[in-house]
């Protein structure tokens, strides 16, 4: 840097202001002080009494709007008596374009100060007028290159299936030689997110609410300063391609490419999102649907409207809650039913239906015979996705053809949309292929995960996951429960996997009271070697 020394002048008043425009120049020890530093040289050499320094951070010097420089003109035009010298490192610090440079320099003028530098004279003949121009439009001609240069950069990488712009939320970026920055999941945020996308697909959650509550519970995700997350959010979660493992930017009319990131859940789900955000869209849930009451909405009473809940205050300040029905034509009208009671003899309804250990041995064993039939069957269904991989390549080559050969320009649109379309789904057909027909665990481990619910659904409802409970709802009752305040449950409709039982022992099977369902005749799972 180069150091002035000391030289007797008449002591002036200026101000210093400086700039960067991202905060990789301050991390690669390029930031604001090095150009104080370089300016209070000056200073000291031309013998001025620095007052104040104006900065901006992370901004383009193409702005006119810049808080820094704002406050500086401000500051300049309260003090105009003073008429104050305004430093600045390099013409590039003050402005990166020609208007807003001639507007800058017009302002301070006005203001009754003038402009300096270590690095050029701004003089008022027309000489050093012109060369101070020119200085100014090579900033803007800089600017503008690098500009350029960054986008054909960032294109290039988008071609080659890497993500330039900032992280998308779950994922951080890791330099990888050969490759420089990829993006990788970023735990436990991705897994989080995971689970929502995994869940909206699967109708765990059933509205976009519900992911919002979902991602509200999890203490590592972002949220509001009022601890929310918002439908925005989810939304954004929701139709984002990245989480499938694939780029594209429309701005640039780059079209979907595999990307070189891990995918947080499979193209074929995100298509089922979508579809869903689409055509299959429900009103969405109550904010309060909450743990504190799982079965509202669920439990109705005998009029047949839905049992509603709420906490109830006491005179002593204690609060109780209640379910109630709030139809004005019922004769229960607001009459209370306190919770552990109503959820007491819900958890005896769950306990009743569990299958004898002799249904559970047969059910395994079918489970079993069923598994080594889906595995022949797999083969097939590789073979019919090739072949449909195969038609869509030979769609896409004909249309391709008839573009070339096509002048209007809206039947060309057309071709090149359903294109899209069909690499689309070659793309899903592809990442389906790899994965059709290889289990990620065995058949012990998920048949133990799947029976888990069939043999004791009462034991997934003990704990206090909400989304637990919604799906022993889900899939343990055909329909929504009555409850009668007198007489408690009425007989509920159970589920076709419950029914499927019946089948299997060729007799009705009742609510068992304690011991759960047991056959009216002794069913010996078969023998299998």
């Amino acid at each position: 840097m180069l150091e002035f020394a000391q030289k007797g002048h008449d002591l002036k008043d200026a101000v210093i202001y400086v700039r960067v425009s991202s905060q990789a120049q301050v991390k690669a020890g390029m930031g604001v002080e090095p150009q104080a530093t370089y300016c209070t040289q000056y200073a000291n050499w031309k013998g001025y009494a620095i007052h104040r320094v104006f900065r901006d951070f992370g901004i383009s010097g193409s702005r006119a709007d810049r808080e820094g420089i704002l406050q500086m003109l401000a500051f300049l035009k309260e003090n105009r008596k003073k008429r104050y010298v305004v430093i600045v490192d390099d013409i590039s610090r003050l402005t990166r374009d020609i208007r807003v440079h001639l507007d800058s320099r017009d302002a301070i003028e006005r203001c009754g100060a003038m402009l300096e530098s270590p690095s050029v004279t701004f003089g008022t003949d027309s000489d050093s007028r012109f060369f101070e121009n020119m200085k100014a439009l090579n900033a803007q001609h800089h600017r503008e290159k690098n500009a350029e240069q960054t986008k054909k950069r960032q294109q290039a990488r988008l071609i080659d299936g890497y993500w330039p712009f900032p992280p998308t939320l779950g994922y951080r970026h890791e330099r990888r030689p050969g490759q420089g920055k990829v993006m990788v999941p970023q735990q436990p945020l991705a897994g989080i997110i995971q689970e929502a996308l995994q869940g909206y697909a699967s109708g765990r959650f059933q509205t976009q609410a519900e992911v919002a509550r979902f991602l509200e519970t999890q203490p590592d995700f972002p949220k509001t300063r009022y601890g929310t997350v918002t439908c925005e959010a989810v939304n954004r979660i929701l139709t984002r391609i990245l989480y499938a493992g694939y780029v594209e930017c429309e701005m640039w009319q780059i079209p979907l490419r595999k990307g070189q990131h891990e995918d947080l859940n499979a193209m074929e789900t995100f298509q089922r999102i979508q579809e869903r955000i689409r055509g299959n869209a429900k009103i969405p849930a109550r904010p309060d649907i909450r743990a504190d009451f799982p079965l509202r909405g669920f439990v109705l009473c005998e009029c047949g409207s839905q049992y509603t809940a709420c906490w109830s205050k006491s005179k002593t300040g204690k609060k109780h809650p209640y379910y109630m029905c709030f139809n004005k034509q019922c004769e229960h009208y607001r009459k209370s039913i306190q919770r552990d009671v109503l959820e007491t003899d819900f958890e005896a309804v769950m306990a009743g239906i569990q299958p004898s250990q002799t249904l559970f041995d047969l059910t395994k064993a079918m489970f079993k015979q069923a598994w080594e039939m889906q595995s022949h069957r797999s083969e097939s269904l590789r073979d019919s996705i090739k072949r449909r991989i195969a038609e869509i390549e030979k769609k896409t080559a004909i249309l391709l053809e008839r573009i070339i050969d096509a002048s209007n320009a809206s039947i060309v649109a057309s071709y090149e949309k359903h294109i899209t379309e069909l690499e689309t789904e070659k793309l899903a057909m592809q990442e389906k292929l790899t994965t059709e027909g290889k289990p990620h665990k065995s058949f012990n481990e998920l048949f133990e995960l799947a029976i888990q619910f069939l043999v004791n659904p009462h034991k997934l409802w003990i704990p206090d996951r909400l989304a637990d409970k919604h799906i022993v709802l889900k899939l343990a009752f055909e329909d929504r429960l009555t409850y009668e305040r007198n007489s408690g449950f009425r007989t509920p409709a159970i589920s076709s996997v419950f029914k499927a039982f019946q089948e299997f022992t060729g007799g009705k099977i009742n609510m068992a009271e304690r011991g759960g369902f047991e056959p009216p005749i002794e069913v010996k799972a078969p023998i299998t070697s």
